[in-house]
């Protein structure tokens, strides 16, 4: 099984800035994409940013467009998030996902669109 080690969160000030650092380890695997997903406290997961493993194309939530930036390094299967101009409502426990087959970006908006998922990261934004 892959295992997906997120790293980077932290508690910051608003306005500060993060990024945040998913490798994947364990057997070899195919990777189609990987995401950031977020969970603040007493509401659901939602949706960050994905980005394709071929190509680069990327997709963004319109809640984080602008400030969040998606990146990886296909050679270590490691996706990167940064996170720009902060504020207290992106406080939330990020996650990391992968998925190994290919899937329409509907798909990837979406929690049941991976098959691997990390341990998440808190971030903490205080005002």
């Amino acid at each position: 099984q892959v295992q997906l080690i997120e790293s980077g969160g932290g508690l910051v000030q608003a306005g500060d800035s993060l990024r945040l650092s998913c490798a994947a380890s364990g057997r070899a695997f195919s990777t189609y994409a990987m995401g950031w997903f977020r969970q603040a406290s007493g509401k659901e997961r939602e949706f960050v940013a994905t980005i394709m493993w071929s190509g680069g194309r990327t997709y963004y939530a319109d809640s984080v467009k602008g400030r969040f930036t998606i990146s990886g390094d296909n050679a270590k299967n490691t996706v990167y998030l940064q996170i720009n101009v902060l504020n207290p409502e992106d406080t939330a426990v990020y996650y990391c996902a992968a998925r190994s087959s290919w899937g329409p970006p509907l798909m990837l908006r979406n929690n049941y669109g991976y098959d691997y998922w990390g341990q998440g990261t808190q971030v903490t934004v205080s005002s």
